[in-house]
């Protein structure tokens, strides 16, 4: 967040958006490659695979109600195709593929959750959803939407690190999940 708060009028006016969508997937990489995830960024898709190929996670721009399941969302920007192929094989799976070694199964196989968030009114909200369909250019169809539970990052005087660092002894940090409308 410092460094798009350093963006000014003098950098291109997508900066702060492209900035923030790839310290986030760094982010993302930077905590969990160490805990035995891989990262790749293959058609130019930045993720991180589980280590069991089970999933992968991608962070991407939303628009709509980030972070309310109640509250229809889509992709903030438009996708293209290699996108749409990946969006639409999430929960279909390949008995044999070529990355099998790596991965467990082809890579466009492994089915790929988006971090969503979103930056309004100078707060952030965020979810982990599971794509299934785009209608158009758009990621507008999900499987599972996990709303995140966020500190205030749009105060200056925020805590980053109270996004990686337990406040109990639990060892972890508590994030509120709810499904709604079941």
């Amino acid at each position: 967040i410092e460094d798009v708060r350093g963006c000014t009028d003098l950098d291109a006016p997508m900066m702060p958006g492209v900035m923030f969508w790839s310290r986030t997937n760094r982010y993302l990489a930077e905590t969990l490659v160490p805990l035995k995830w891989v990262r790749t960024s293959r058609n130019s898709i930045l993720r991180v695979i589980h280590p069991t190929g089970s999933h992968a996670i991608t962070a991407i721009s939303g628009a709509g109600g980030v972070g309310d399941p109640r509250k229809p969302v889509r992709s903030k920007n438009p996708k293209g195709s290699v996108m749409a192929r990946l969006v639409e094989k999430n929960g279909q799976f390949a008995l044999m593929s070529r990355d099998q070694i790596l991965f467990g199964r082809e890579l466009e196989d492994v089915p790929t959750w988006f971090l969503l968030y979103q930056w309004r009114d100078g707060v952030l909200s965020a979810e982990l959803s599971l794509p299934v369909r785009m209608n158009g250019q758009f990621v507008d169809e999900w499987l599972e939407r996990i709303p995140l539970s966020l500190p205030n990052l749009g105060d200056p005087g925020a805590d980053i690190g109270l996004l990686d660092e337990p406040d109990d002894d639990e060892g972890g940090p508590d994030v509120k999940v709810e499904l709604l409308g079941g």
